[in-house]
Protein backbone atom coordinates (compact mmCIF):
# COMPACT_ATOMS: atom_id res chain seq x y z
CA UNK A 1 0.00 0.00 0.00
CA UNK A 2 1.25 3.51 -0.80
CA UNK A 3 2.28 5.43 2.31
CA UNK A 4 1.67 9.11 3.06
CA UNK A 5 -1.83 9.02 1.59
CA UNK A 6 -5.02 10.12 3.31
CA UNK A 7 -5.95 6.46 3.50
CA UNK A 8 -2.79 5.58 5.42
CA UNK A 9 -3.23 8.67 7.60
CA UNK A 10 -6.75 7.55 8.46
CA UNK A 11 -5.40 4.13 9.48
CA UNK A 12 -3.09 5.91 11.94
CA UNK A 13 -5.91 7.94 13.48
CA UNK A 14 -8.20 4.93 13.77
CA UNK A 15 -5.44 2.88 15.40
CA UNK A 16 -5.06 5.54 18.08
CA UNK A 17 -8.81 5.64 18.65
CA UNK A 18 -9.12 1.89 18.93
CA UNK A 19 -6.21 1.81 21.39
CA UNK A 20 -7.95 4.31 23.66
CA UNK A 21 -5.91 7.43 22.95
CA UNK A 22 -7.47 10.84 23.45
CA UNK A 23 -6.72 13.51 20.85
CA UNK A 24 -5.78 16.97 22.08
CA UNK A 25 -4.80 20.22 20.41
CA UNK A 26 -1.41 21.64 21.26
CA UNK A 27 -3.06 24.42 23.27
CA UNK A 28 -4.89 21.79 25.33
CA UNK A 29 -1.63 19.93 25.92
CA UNK A 30 -0.19 23.14 27.37
CA UNK A 31 -3.20 24.22 29.44
CA UNK A 32 -5.07 21.04 30.35
CA UNK A 33 -3.05 17.89 29.56
CA UNK A 34 -5.13 14.73 29.46
CA UNK A 35 -4.56 11.92 31.88
CA UNK A 36 -3.72 8.53 30.43
CA UNK A 37 -3.15 7.95 26.72
CA UNK A 38 -3.18 11.10 24.58
CA UNK A 39 -1.75 12.35 21.31
CA UNK A 40 -1.45 15.73 19.61
CA UNK A 41 -1.66 15.75 15.82
CA UNK A 42 0.30 18.77 14.64
CA UNK A 43 0.37 19.98 11.04
CA UNK A 44 2.93 22.51 9.82
CA UNK A 45 1.37 24.03 6.72
CA UNK A 46 4.62 24.92 4.96
CA UNK A 47 2.85 24.76 1.59
CA UNK A 48 -0.04 22.98 -0.18
CA UNK A 49 -2.68 24.64 1.98
CA UNK A 50 -5.53 22.83 0.20
CA UNK A 51 -3.99 19.52 1.25
CA UNK A 52 -4.18 20.78 4.84
CA UNK A 53 -7.91 21.30 4.39
CA UNK A 54 -8.38 17.73 3.17
CA UNK A 55 -6.49 16.46 6.21
CA UNK A 56 -8.62 18.65 8.48
CA UNK A 57 -11.81 17.36 6.88
CA UNK A 58 -10.74 13.74 7.40
CA UNK A 59 -9.88 14.42 11.04
CA UNK A 60 -13.18 16.20 11.62
CA UNK A 61 -15.06 13.27 10.12
CA UNK A 62 -13.37 10.99 12.66
CA UNK A 63 -14.02 13.37 15.55
CA UNK A 64 -10.36 14.39 15.87
CA UNK A 65 -9.23 17.93 16.72
CA UNK A 66 -5.76 18.84 15.52
CA UNK A 67 -3.44 21.85 15.41
CA UNK A 68 -2.49 23.58 12.17
CA UNK A 69 0.44 26.02 12.12
CA UNK A 70 0.28 28.42 9.16
CA UNK A 71 3.14 30.43 7.70
CA UNK A 72 2.72 33.97 6.39
CA UNK A 73 3.92 33.04 2.86
CA UNK A 74 1.30 32.73 0.13
CA UNK A 75 1.84 28.97 -0.33
CA UNK A 76 0.54 28.53 3.23
CA UNK A 77 -1.49 31.62 4.03
CA UNK A 78 -4.72 30.95 2.12
CA UNK A 79 -7.59 32.72 3.95
CA UNK A 80 -10.32 30.44 2.57
CA UNK A 81 -8.48 27.36 3.81
CA UNK A 82 -7.80 28.86 7.23
CA UNK A 83 -11.44 29.86 7.65
CA UNK A 84 -12.71 26.40 6.72
CA UNK A 85 -10.26 24.63 9.05
CA UNK A 86 -11.36 26.88 11.91
CA UNK A 87 -15.02 26.08 11.15
CA UNK A 88 -14.18 22.38 11.42
CA UNK A 89 -13.14 22.98 15.04
CA UNK A 90 -9.36 22.70 14.78
CA UNK A 91 -6.74 24.89 16.45
CA UNK A 92 -4.83 27.43 14.37
CA UNK A 93 -1.33 28.62 15.27
CA UNK A 94 1.36 30.79 13.71
CA UNK A 95 4.31 29.02 12.06
CA UNK A 96 6.76 31.87 12.53
CA UNK A 97 10.00 32.53 10.65
CA UNK A 98 10.44 36.21 11.41
CA UNK A 99 14.05 36.11 12.58
CA UNK A 100 15.16 34.34 9.39
CA UNK A 101 13.16 36.71 7.18
CA UNK A 102 14.65 39.69 9.04
CA UNK A 103 18.18 38.31 8.50
CA UNK A 104 18.78 38.18 12.23
CA UNK A 105 17.51 41.70 13.01
CA UNK A 106 15.73 40.97 16.31
CA UNK A 107 14.00 44.36 16.53
CA UNK A 108 12.51 43.99 13.06
CA UNK A 109 11.68 40.33 13.67
CA UNK A 110 9.72 40.88 16.88
CA UNK A 111 7.76 43.65 15.17
CA UNK A 112 6.75 41.49 12.19
CA UNK A 113 6.06 38.58 14.56
CA UNK A 114 3.53 40.70 16.44
CA UNK A 115 1.97 41.93 13.19
CA UNK A 116 1.68 38.43 11.73
CA UNK A 117 0.32 37.01 14.99
CA UNK A 118 -2.36 39.72 14.98
CA UNK A 119 -3.18 38.81 11.38
CA UNK A 120 -3.81 35.14 12.18
CA UNK A 121 -5.82 36.14 15.24
CA UNK A 122 -8.38 37.59 12.83
CA UNK A 123 -9.28 33.98 12.09
CA UNK A 124 -8.70 32.29 15.45
CA UNK A 125 -7.69 33.29 19.02
CA UNK A 126 -4.15 31.99 18.52
CA UNK A 127 -2.46 30.76 21.70
CA UNK A 128 0.27 28.58 20.18
CA UNK A 129 3.16 29.25 17.81
CA UNK A 130 5.82 27.02 16.31
CA UNK A 131 9.08 27.93 14.60
CA UNK A 132 9.58 27.19 10.93
CA UNK A 133 12.92 25.47 10.36
CA UNK A 134 14.10 27.90 7.64
CA UNK A 135 16.72 25.35 6.66
CA UNK A 136 18.61 27.63 4.26
CA UNK A 137 18.97 30.43 6.82
CA UNK A 138 21.75 30.65 9.39
CA UNK A 139 19.26 32.12 11.83
CA UNK A 140 17.31 29.84 14.17
CA UNK A 141 13.86 31.37 14.60
CA UNK A 142 13.66 30.09 18.18
CA UNK A 143 16.31 32.64 19.18
CA UNK A 144 13.56 35.23 18.93
CA UNK A 145 12.70 34.14 22.49
CA UNK A 146 16.16 34.81 23.88
CA UNK A 147 15.04 38.27 25.02
CA UNK A 148 11.26 37.89 24.90
CA UNK A 149 8.58 35.80 26.57
CA UNK A 150 5.76 33.87 24.91
CA UNK A 151 3.44 35.09 27.64
CA UNK A 152 4.09 38.71 26.60
CA UNK A 153 2.09 37.92 23.46
CA UNK A 154 -0.67 35.94 25.18
CA UNK A 155 0.85 32.63 24.09
CA UNK A 156 0.83 29.40 26.10
CA UNK A 157 3.42 27.34 24.25
CA UNK A 158 5.87 26.59 21.45
CA UNK A 159 6.49 22.88 20.75
CA UNK A 160 10.29 23.10 20.65
CA UNK A 161 10.49 25.24 23.79
CA UNK A 162 7.56 24.16 25.94
CA UNK A 163 7.42 20.36 25.72
CA UNK A 164 9.46 17.87 27.74
CA UNK A 165 10.29 15.31 25.04
CA UNK A 166 11.50 12.84 27.63
CA UNK A 167 7.86 12.57 28.67
CA UNK A 168 6.15 13.20 25.33
CA UNK A 169 7.24 11.07 22.36
CA UNK A 170 7.97 13.15 19.27
CA UNK A 171 7.48 11.77 15.79
CA UNK A 172 7.83 13.72 12.54
CA UNK A 173 7.47 12.99 8.84
CA UNK A 174 10.13 15.56 7.92
CA UNK A 175 11.79 14.55 4.66
CA UNK A 176 8.63 12.66 3.61
CA UNK A 177 9.70 9.82 5.88
CA UNK A 178 9.20 8.85 9.52
CA UNK A 179 12.91 8.09 9.75
CA UNK A 180 14.17 11.07 7.76
CA UNK A 181 16.01 12.70 10.64
CA UNK A 182 19.28 12.92 8.70
CA UNK A 183 17.61 15.39 6.34
CA UNK A 184 16.39 17.67 9.14
CA UNK A 185 18.15 20.91 9.96
CA UNK A 186 16.26 22.13 13.03
CA UNK A 187 13.30 19.76 13.33
CA UNK A 188 15.27 17.69 15.82
CA UNK A 189 14.58 16.87 19.47
CA UNK A 190 16.41 14.82 22.05
CA UNK A 191 14.37 11.98 23.50
CA UNK A 192 14.98 8.83 25.46
CA UNK A 193 12.23 6.69 23.96
CA UNK A 194 14.49 4.93 21.44
CA UNK A 195 11.70 4.16 18.97
CA UNK A 196 12.12 4.47 15.20
CA UNK A 197 9.68 3.79 12.39
CA UNK A 198 9.98 3.74 8.63
CA UNK A 199 6.35 3.39 7.56
CA UNK A 200 2.95 4.41 8.90
CA UNK A 201 1.96 0.75 9.00
CA UNK A 202 4.82 0.09 11.45
CA UNK A 203 3.50 2.83 13.73
CA UNK A 204 -0.01 1.38 13.50
CA UNK A 205 1.29 -2.07 14.42
CA UNK A 206 3.16 -0.65 17.40
CA UNK A 207 0.01 1.07 18.61
CA UNK A 208 -2.04 -2.10 18.22
CA UNK A 209 0.47 -4.22 20.16
CA UNK A 210 0.70 -1.72 23.02
CA UNK A 211 4.29 -0.68 22.46
CA UNK A 212 3.59 2.95 21.57
CA UNK A 213 4.26 5.58 24.27
CA UNK A 214 1.38 6.88 26.36
CA UNK A 215 1.97 10.53 25.37
CA UNK A 216 2.91 11.69 21.88
CA UNK A 217 3.15 14.74 19.65
CA UNK A 218 3.10 13.82 15.97
CA UNK A 219 4.03 16.20 13.17
CA UNK A 220 2.43 15.42 9.82
CA UNK A 221 3.05 17.96 7.05
CA UNK A 222 0.72 18.63 4.12
CA UNK A 223 2.34 16.21 1.66
CA UNK A 224 -0.21 13.47 2.41
CA UNK A 225 -2.42 12.97 -0.64
CA UNK A 226 -4.59 10.40 -2.40
CA UNK A 227 -3.83 11.93 -5.80
CA UNK A 228 -1.55 9.58 -7.76
CA UNK A 229 -0.08 12.43 -9.79
CA UNK A 230 0.65 14.61 -6.76
CA UNK A 231 1.91 11.65 -4.72
CA UNK A 232 4.47 10.59 -7.33
CA UNK A 233 5.45 14.20 -8.06
CA UNK A 234 6.07 14.91 -4.39
CA UNK A 235 8.08 11.73 -3.89
CA UNK A 236 10.34 12.60 -6.82
CA UNK A 237 10.71 16.19 -5.64
CA UNK A 238 11.47 15.17 -2.05
CA UNK A 239 14.01 12.58 -3.18
CA UNK A 240 16.05 15.21 -5.00
CA UNK A 241 15.45 17.87 -2.35
CA UNK A 242 16.52 15.63 0.51
CA UNK A 243 19.72 14.59 -1.22
CA UNK A 244 20.55 18.16 -2.20
CA UNK A 245 19.89 19.25 1.37
CA UNK A 246 22.14 16.52 2.71
CA UNK A 247 24.95 17.31 0.27
CA UNK A 248 24.64 21.03 0.98
CA UNK A 249 25.64 20.42 4.59
CA UNK A 250 29.18 19.54 3.50
CA UNK A 251 29.56 21.24 0.12
CA UNK A 252 29.49 25.10 -0.01
CA UNK A 253 28.84 25.17 -3.76
CA UNK A 254 25.83 22.86 -3.47
CA UNK A 255 24.72 24.86 -0.43
CA UNK A 256 24.61 28.10 -2.43
CA UNK A 257 22.82 26.35 -5.32
CA UNK A 258 20.24 24.82 -2.98
CA UNK A 259 19.58 28.19 -1.30
CA UNK A 260 18.95 29.84 -4.68
CA UNK A 261 16.41 27.15 -5.60
CA UNK A 262 14.63 27.48 -2.26
CA UNK A 263 14.56 31.28 -2.43
CA UNK A 264 13.15 31.17 -5.95
CA UNK A 265 10.43 28.68 -4.92
CA UNK A 266 9.14 30.74 -2.02
CA UNK A 267 9.31 34.07 -3.85
CA UNK A 268 7.71 32.94 -7.12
Amino acid sequence: MRDFTLKSYQSLLVAFQQAGYRFQTFEELMTNPAEGKSVVMRHDVDELAWNALKIAQLESKLGVRATFFFRIVKQSNVPEVIEQIVKLGHEIGYHYEDLALAEGDETKAIKTFEENLSYFRKYYPVKSVCMHGSSTSKFDNRLLWKDHLLSDFGLVGEPYLSVDFDKVFYLTDTGYAWDGGKYATRDIVESGFGLKFHSTSQIVECIKTGGFPEKALILAHTLWTDSWIQWYGLHIREFFRNNLKLLAKSNPIVDRFYKKIVDFYWKK
